[in-house]
């Protein structure tokens, strides 16, 4: 199977067309696909439904305990303004580091907000927080909006025509111009999955190279394996497939494990018909069964495609917002491999897949320190000429935002060297 994280917005309001006056901006929609959308349409509601995402007990009980009591001043950051409006293009991680002098500490911020931010994952452009340090220790509050009643980010509308964008007005975690790619475009298979994944068997006119609008023929049945499953249109089966190739195996680096398969995206096709049979009399008069594939539309063409090329189901919307926060247990492993084949070194807002998954406990959000390996020198002053090797020092921190089983996707935050395939990373704290 395909992994992916199961966490998914389920329902969408039908707030455009009974809108109450006061509609509350934590009720704006979250993101959606196209296909996501058509389904979402179908199952929603007269109620807006709130979003839910990961918090741990641990989090939940330091968070009420800062809730009373607030922070240490010493633990704010050193530059920590008074008080700030939040804008457009902020990111929460962004936003937490300019309160707290160690980001990941989401518990401590999101306790600090208990008060006043219902929901602590969903900050919006224009609400404003500021410290209040009259108890001597810190906590942060969103002021009540200029002109009189209603809720902190309340917008009031009139009963009329409107449109509204199914983007989240919300602030992400992480900058999605940096990860939105990884969301869309990604994927990582195990080997069994990849080896019996459906593929393109033909294209019509005996065209070499397809691209947007071809059609196309593909197969998921296999004759000579066991497993594939024929595509098929009936209800609620997958229509919206990805097209890819070439999956490059990903060895960890410590044990040469193959932990998955990293493919190269295609594009995106659309089912069209699915996979029978027919039967025909051959030449001797006798009934014989003929395979016909399934019928496939090319929608989006990154590169071109061809016969051979496999395909994959279009996987949920993934959310953009979660906890930054460093892991509750210890979790150790190395840089398996960079996003870009020709990338030796990465840098800042670089994508690295990592050899820890959702079977490591790591989840979306975890935030992970970068070390460097300390050097292996001869002690020149000593007459024996001993190797030393220096300690590892901290080269950077990095933010899981996509996990499968054996392996995760995150980005580089900071780093003050070239980070390199095998480099160790441990928790930040």
């Amino acid at each position: 199977m395909i992994y992916q994280d199961k966490n998914m917005v389920k329902g969408l309001s039908a707030a455009g067309r009974d809108s109450p006056k006061g509609l509350n901006m934590q009720t704006i929609f979250g993101r959606f696909s196209q296909i996501s959308i058509a389904a979402a349409l179908l199952t929603a509601t007269a109620s807006l439904q709130a979003q839910n995402f990961p918090i741990t007990p641990g989090q939940k009980a330091t968070a009420s305990q800062v809730a009373q009591t607030g922070v240490p001043l010493a633990d704010l950051a050193p530059n920590a303004p008074d008080e700030y409006t939040v804008k457009r293009g902020d990111t929460l991680w962004a936003i937490s580091g300019m309160f707290l002098k160690t980001p990941w500490r989401w518990p401590e911020l999101w306790g600090m907000n208990l008060e006043d931010i219902r929901n602590p994952h969903r900050i919006y452009p224009g609400q404003q927080l500021y410290l209040d340090k009259s108890s001597g220790r810190a906590i942060l509050r969103a002021r009540q909006q200029a002109g009189g009643g209603g809720t902190p980010g309340t917008v009031r509308v009139s009963p009329r025509t409107r449109y509204e964008s199914l983007a989240d007005a919300s602030i992400p975690t992480l900058s999605p111009q940096a990860i939105e790619p990884f969301l869309s475009e990604a994927l990582i298979v195990d080997e069994a999955s990849f080896l019996l994944a459906p593929r393109i068997v033909a294209a019509q006119e005996g065209r070499v190279l397809l691209s947007r609008g071809d059609r196309a023929y593909a197969r998921g049945a296999y004759s000579s394996k066991e497993g594939g499953k024929p595509l098929s249109d009936a209800r609620g089966e997958p229509v919206a497939y990805r097209v890819f190739r070439n999956a490059t195996p990903l060895k960890d680096p410590a044990t040469g494990e193959i932990l998955g398969y990293e493919a190269q995206y295609l594009g995106k096709a659309e089912l069209v018909r699915g996979e029978s049979t027919a039967t025909v009399k051959d030449k001797d008069g006798k009934d014989s069964t003929e395979v016909v594939p399934a019928t496939i539309d090319i929608l989006i063409a990154k590169e071109e495609m061809r016969v051979g090329d496999r395909l994959a189901p279009e996987p949920p919307r993934e959310l953009l917002s979660y906890v930054p926060r460093a892991p509750a247990s210890q979790i150790e492993g190395q840089i398996v491999s960079i996003y870009g084949s020709a990338v030796l070194y990465a840098a800042g807002n670089q994508v690295v897949v990592i050899n820890r998954g959702a079977r490591d406990g790591l989840e979306r959000g975890h935030v992970m320190a970068i070390q460097r390996s300390g050097e292996r020198l001869t002690d020149r002053t000593d007459s024996a000429r001993t190797q030393i090797r220096l300690p590892d020092e901290r080269n950077g921190l990095l933010m899981v935002f996509r996990t499968f089983e054996k392996l995760s996707y995150a980005l580089i935050l900071e780093v003050s060297e070239g980070v390199k395939v095998g480099d160790r990373f441990v928790n930040p704290n």
